[in-house]
């Protein structure tokens, strides 16, 4: 089902078509040239496809946060009132460039692509309706990582809303936080570290909606929580982005999954912080005879504890063990879903957080020999734990088995 193709992976899902493009320029010339290269390459793919491509969502990392402006004069001049709605993440690319871009484009018969805001998108078709939300930023003026993240919750709800969609529609999050380990002071108390402070607000969050019933966190007796990354960058605040689906077909469902080998971030004890993540590891979402599973951020954590402390080589491979067996055949059955399963040849792309610059090519090594051709993005990030040195995220197409 997977083609591949240098910097990008097509994806032919029935009569529509996906593209992940993970598009690292040459590092060559001024950033402004390097971001030209990338958009250039990016609409030549997109121009060699056999049907009209729309691009819908970005992810830009970089370098710089000074070069921002002019990459976005740049988006807006190439894409004037259809700008795919894009966050800007402080986290620079392994290789030393400007700029890298993750970008999905779709295409086919039916497909309408609609921009209600500058940071929303809408994709429908077939009774799908997709939702892209992108780039929300906390206001400067937020006195601490729970003000950041409060307000940038909200006003993710408030985009969903714009829509006449909400939380309850969500299936994955990305969460960048500027200085995610490091400590802050508070009024009352020790200094408490931010990413503590980023999940009680969305602990706090998902208890008010679910007050109100835009977000059911519990469905058939089980927990239920978007797939999500919370990930470190440089410069301060932080920048959210999330995807959801709306649909009313029978054939469509959505299915967090859990890694056996792994305690359940809700559940992690109160050292590691106050209020638990609230996220699962991945979420399977099944389309009648497809299956896409949004695999969330992912590290060298075996129960609940860091393993392979220092040593990048070891916590690149069982990131990547814990990645092959959360989307294993065995995982899927053990939730109740025989049929369903992936491999790590299914991804359409990877992203590679590396925290020391100086690990990435032993990481990237490790990486091409145990994902192949699968396109990447590597970008100098920290993990949520000062003892991770790597964490990977990514998404994979497979076919429901027949027999299922």
């Amino acid at each position: 089902m997977l083609m591949s193709q240098p910097q990008h992976r097509l994806v032919q899902l029935d009569d529509v078509t996906r593209i992940a493009l993970m598009v690292t320029p040459p590092n060559v010339g001024a950033p402004i040239d390097q971001a030209g290269e990338a958009v250039s390459t990016i609409r030549e793919i997109l121009r060699r496809q056999s049907v009209p491509m729309a691009l819908t969502k970005q992810t830009v990392f970089v370098r710089s946060a000074d070069d921002i402006a002019t990459f976005q004069e740049l988006f807006k001049a190439t894409y004037r009132d259809r700008v795919p709605a894009t966050s800007f993440v402080i986290q620079p690319p392994c290789d030393g460039q400007a700029l890298a871009i993750e970008a999905w484009a779709l295409g086919g018969e039916g497909v309408q692509v609609d921009f209600p805001l500058p940071d929303l998108v809408t994709v429908s078709y077939d009774g799908l309706r997709w939702i892209y939300v992108a780039g929300i930023t906390s206001p400067p003026q937020a006195a601490s990582a729970y003000e950041e993240s409060a307000d940038s919750f909200r006003r993710l709800a408030e985009r969903l809303q714009h829509v006449d969609a909400s939380f309850n529609d969500v299936c994955r999050i990305w969460l960048y936080q500027g200085s995610i380990t490091e400590l802050e002071s508070r009024p009352t108390g020790e200094p408490i570290e931010r990413y503590r402070e980023l999940n009680r607000a969305r602990a706090e969050f998902f208890q008010r909606l679910e007050s109100v019933g835009q977000i059911n966190t519990s469905r058939d007796g089980h927990p239920f929580y978007p797939a999500s990354t919370g990930i470190g960058m440089a410069g301060p605040g932080l920048t959210v982005s999330c995807l959801g689906l709306q649909t009313d077909r029978e054939d469509v469902s959505l299915h967090p999954l859990e890694n056996p080998r792994q305690t359940s971030a809700f559940d992690y004890a109160r050292k590691f912080s106050p209020r638990s993540p609230l996220f699962s590891r991945a979420m399977a979402v099944k389309i009648g005879d497809h299956v896409t599973t949004w695999i969330s951020g992912t590290a060298s954590i075996l129960d609940s504890e860091s393993v392979h402390l220092g040593d990048v080589e070891k916590q690149t491979e069982q990131t990547i063990d814990n990645i092959e067996n959360l989307i294993s055949g065995a995982n899927f059955e053990h939730h109740g879903l025989p049929g369903l399963a992936a491999e790590l040849t299914d991804l359409a792309k990877v992203r590679v957080y590396v925290k020391r610059p100086q690990d990435y090519e032993t990481c990237r090594s490790i990486c091409e020999a145990r994902f192949g051709s699968v396109p990447a993005i590597y970008a100098v990030a920290d993990v949520c734990r000062p003892e991770l040195l790597v964490e990977i995220e990514g998404v994979a197409f497979s076919d429901v088995s027949p027999s299922s």
